[in-house]
């Protein structure tokens, strides 16, 4: 057995390795920092006016309502000196135990200590009785423009949700007792990952989401059988190998977007809808677009249209020796297929046979949980990014989505990874989410004026090709799914854009969860179902009210619409049995490159 004295000498040393190890990691976080490149004000927050703005609301209401503000102030008092007194007199009893109350279920408090013990109890209830009365004072401001109000509620919570005691060591417990638990180990693996991510993201602060090593693309993810048949400066455009003997005449060809790589759609083959079309006996082409440098500035809307989608619309028709396809687009570029179905329209070109969209917006005109995102000082700074950069880095994308749902995708991540010195998980679609894109200068600029903030293509002005295009042009038979939660295309936006739509034939489909896990919904899982209704004449609201909900995956539903739209059967193409031959196996080359060594 080992003396005190040997189990002293053991824990010296361990300390004196650990601190050795601390000495070295903040000369490599330094270097990584200095790494990092200025962005614009703009992006890290508002502007000063709209807190200048805000006081003088309040200062209106205060002198228009006092009543209003002193009861407000009265009940925030009066919670907090209620929550002091308790936590004495449980005190004063000789028990260390937290009041019987153990406050609302909060997924950031799971640790039982936060209910049961009196400090963190305490802790946690005076936070959020401060964050109830934040919220409360902003709901309650009358005098600001209600653009100008959201966007105040939105960075008023993100504030709200960086002070939360769960992300500070000293009232975190898990961290507390991990790093007891670890003789302090855990803090130097926190460290260690803080300075790794660094490190592999140019000095940005970007919280690793998945263990990157588990992944290979075309390895364990993207593993669906086919070839690139086609290349430009602008896609790689993949035929999928057939796995029937017989297949539809008219091809099936899916543009995904571009912010992301379009291997969430084979992401492995139980939940690949790529090889799901493919065994339902479709010839499936799919897209796969170039990450982009600094040397893509210039490229707009209009390469992403005619070198991409008019190009494999074009190679596909050659290569199954058709007139007609039918379409997919997904979210941006499902709002970008509906540009190009309006371009066509002026064309006179009957290229298209159908058009499927997948969570795609074409109006506008309500910004939802973008709105603190769109307004002049936030649109300003992109754009000065922009200018600098010649791209929009995809961490500036990345982080703007991640803050809509900053407790899940920001702060519980970096609890673990960093305070907790855990590995991220080998999560498939975590590293996908990961995995962003740059996107063109000239491109982004075009999509965030003219359509986000000016509405354009809804309003029947938008102006590419020396076309006026509309909404109103789109006139295929066509499908579009939402999803319920979905907090990037909002449900009700997308349907109210399907309503603007000419098409004779139009049907939309609500799926079950949000803007992922609602359109990789295979059927083998039977998790999230769907709602139908054919009458597109109703409000959303009336709509989903008089919609059936039907079990499981919206997929067998749309490929029974598609099915009557392809053809008959013909012998299946085989990629290479055409004048276009294999360039290399998919998913190809342009998916694998990554958006942090672009912007090196």
């Amino acid at each position: 057995m080992a003396t005190n004295t040997e189990v002293a000498g053991e824990n010296r040393e361990r300390l004196e390795a650990n601190l050795a190890r601390v000495e070295e990691l903040q000369q490599r976080l330094l270097a990584a920092i200095s790494r990092r490149k200025p962005t614009p004000q703009a992006l890290n927050g508002p502007e000063n006016e709209l807190y200048a703005k805000a006081a003088q609301a309040y200062w209106q209401e205060w002198l228009q309502n006092p009543a209003k503000v002193l009861e407000n102030q009265v009940q925030y008092w009066g919670k907090t000196l209620t929550h002091f007194v308790e936590a004495q007199q449980t005190l004063a009893k000789g028990q260390l135990k937290a009041p019987d109350d153990p406050g609302p279920k909060d997924n950031r408090f799971k640790n039982p200590l936060w209910d049961s013990h009196p400090y963190f109890n305490f802790v946690k209830q005076q936070y959020l009785i401060n964050a109830e009365a934040i919220r409360e004072g902003i709901a309650d401001l009358d005098g600001m423009d209600p653009k100008e109000k959201r966007r105040l509620a939105y960075f008023a919570q993100q504030i709200t949700d960086m002070f939360a005691p769960t992300n500070f060591l000293a009232t975190n417990p898990d961290a507390l007792m991990k790093a007891v638990e670890t003789e302090g180990e855990s803090l130097v693996r926190g460290l260690e990952n803080l300075v790794a991510d660094l490190e592999a993201n140019n000095g940005e602060m970007l919280v690793r989401l998945a263990d990157e090593s588990a992944f290979s693309v075309g390895e364990n993810i993207a593993t669906a059988q086919g070839e690139v048949i086609y290349r430009n400066r602008m896609m790689e455009l993949i035929q999928y190998s057939p796995t029937t003997d017989q297949v539809h005449e008219t091809p099936v060809v899916l543009f995904p977007p571009w912010i992301n790589k379009f291997y969430i759609l084979d992401l492995k083959p139980q939940n690949s809808l790529i090889r799901w079309v493919v065994d339902q006996g479709y010839t499936l082409f799919v897209v796969s677009w170039i990450n982009p440098d600094a040397t893509y500035a210039d490229i707009g809307l209009e390469e992403y249209i005619e070198e991409g989608y008019l190009k494999a619309m074009e190679v596909v028709k050659d290569v199954c020796e058709t007139d007609r396809i039918n379409a997919v687009g997904y979210c941006i570029a499902g709002t970008t297929l509906s540009l190009v179905l309006s371009l066509l329209k002026k064309r006179g070109d009957k290229s298209v046979k159908s058009a499927t969209f997948f969570t795609a917006l074409t109006d506008f005109s309500d910004q939802g949980e973008f709105t603190p995102f769109l307004q002049e000082d936030f649109a300003a700074g992109i754009e000065q990014e922009i200018d600098q950069e010649g791209i929009l880095p995809s961490f500036i994308m990345a982080r703007t989505f991640s803050y809509l749902r900053s407790n899940d995708l920001i702060y519980g991540p970096a609890i673990r990874h960093y305070m907790m010195g855990e590995t991220p998980p080998a999560f498939d679609l975590l590293y996908w989410n990961g995995d962003g894109a740059n996107l063109p200068g000239k491109m982004f600029k075009q999509y965030l004026r003219g359509l986000c903030q000016r509405n354009e293509f809804a309003e029947g002005t938008f102006s590419l090709f020396g076309e006026t295009l509309s909404v109103k042009d789109v006139d295929v038979p066509l499908m579009s799914i939402a999803t319920e939660t979905d907090h990037i295309a909002a449900a009700r936006d997308v349907y109210r854009g399907v309503q603007m739509m000419g098409s004779k034939s139009k049907a939309f489909v609500l799926g079950e969860s949000g803007h992922i896990a609602g359109i990789v919904n295979p059927p083998s899982r039977v998790k999230y179902g769907h709602y139908l209704n054919d009458d597109l004449s109703l409000s959303f609201d009336d709509w989903k009210a008089g919609a059936d909900k039907h079990e499981g995956s919206w997929w067998p539903h749309w490929e029974g619409w598609l099915r009557k739209r392809s053809g008959k059967k013909v012998p299946a193409r085989t990629p290479g049995d055409s004048p276009y031959k294999s360039l290399c196996p998919a998913p190809g080359t342009y998916v694998a490159i990554k958006a942090r060594d672009q912007n090196r």
